[in-house]
């Protein structure tokens, strides 16, 4: 029931709700992150009753504390723990070993572009943890990722929380079409940084990558 309608809670909880629920899933555990930020935003939008500052900080902080609790989880104990039950959750030793593999390449990429990406945002910081990646580095990317993320998913979803009809005036309607095409652009990016995985994926399938640490 809570995984399918939170937004009694967040307009009880309000801003910690978006806080917990976006840090137990970048923790790794299965709940609605992002929509609990879109929910949160859409309903400031929309009723003016939140504070979309603060929805961005919450979500923001949630991302970034999770996700580090989720690193150290993953460097302590998620090797032996996926190893045994990853293959539960669509995780088979093969594509632990290609994720060490990408790591490595690319492992501030996937990171930061992770949080825009369903299955990653819950496994990405457990992954980079597991594949032993430098703690300084994933701080900076993930914080980032995490920022960019809050801004752009609570934005744009507090600007269309309200009708368009309620955006005043011309230069109203020019700073939503700027917003609009700047999320479709970054979208575009985010895209264009999937294939290029999906490409070294399917280029690397078969090298033996050594073993998991």
């Amino acid at each position: 029931m809570f995984l399918t309608n939170i937004e009694p809670y967040i307009a009880q909880h309000g801003y910690w709700a978006v806080f917990v629920i976006v840090l137990l899933e970048s923790a790794g555990v299965p709940l609605p992150g992002e929509t609990a930020l879109i929910l949160a935003a859409g309903y400031a939008g929309a009723t003016g009753q939140m504070n979309l500052l603060w929805i961005i900080i919450a979500a923001a902080a949630g991302a970034i504390l999770g996700d580090n609790l989720g690193f150290w989880i993953g460097r302590r104990w998620g090797a032996k723990f996926l190893l045994r039950y990853g293959k539960y959750i669509h995780l088979p030793e093969s594509r632990l070993r290609l994720g060490q593999f990408l790591f490595k390449k690319h492992g501030a990429k996937i990171v930061f572009f992770g949080r825009f990406v369903a299955f990653l945002r819950v496994l990405a910081a457990l992954l980079a943890g597991v594949n032993h990646f430098g703690w300084g580095p994933f701080l900076v990317y993930n914080a980032a990722g995490a920022i960019v993320w809050s801004v752009i998913m609570g934005g744009g979803a507090y600007i269309f929380g309200d009708s368009v009809a309620k955006v005043s005036g011309p230069l109203g309607l020019i700073a939503l079409a700027i917003f609009v095409g700047a999320i479709i652009a970054f979208m575009v990016v985010v895209r264009r940084e999937e294939r290029k995985f999906e490409e070294q994926i399917a280029g690397c399938a078969d090298v033996d990558i050594g073993t998991l640490p």
